[in-house]
């Protein structure tokens, strides 16, 4: 049965890169690529999934309505998958005890969980802000694989 370190090895060979999935409101699935990155959770120290969106993403919208989402990370011929719910964080979505400061080292810490570096993090804070860039962290209640 595969486990968090098995999604962390997982994001370590794609870059970050995975497929974020969430239902629409028919029930059909939407879906598309963002990095993600495994840390823990900055309230519950429990590891999560996290993943840094736009403030006006389709998946962001569709996350704020479902409440969970799935996250599947591939490398040569083989996968890992997480699914469960979700914390939002961000600009326009209040979390107890995250200021716009903390807002700010939060999607620093997932962007560089994802594998991510930059030369300046003011400038990366800037677009972060101007793209109501937000995070969402799944809580694995299911991790599947091969």
């Amino acid at each position: 049965m595969p486990t968090i370190e098995d999604v962390r090895e997982k994001i370590a060979h794609e870059t970050g890169l995975a497929t974020i999935a969430v239902t629409r409101d028919d029930g059909s699935v939407h879906a598309s690529v963002a990095n993600v990155g495994v840390l823990p959770h900055p309230v519950t120290g429990e590891d999560v999934v996290g993943v840094v969106v736009r403030g006006n993403s389709v998946k962001l919208r569709l996350a704020r309505k479902r409440g969970r989402i799935s996250v599947t990370i591939r490398h040569s011929w083989t996968w890992v998958g997480v699914e469960g719910r979700i914390d939002i964080i961000g600009p326009d979505d209040d979390y107890p005890g995250f200021d716009a400061d903390r807002v700010r080292l939060l999607l620093r810490t997932v962007f560089t969980a994802a594998g991510g570096t930059h030369e300046d993090f003011g400038e990366y804070d800037r677009v972060m802000l101007e793209e109501r860039r937000t995070v969402i962290l799944v809580k694995p209640e299911r991790i599947l694989g091969r």
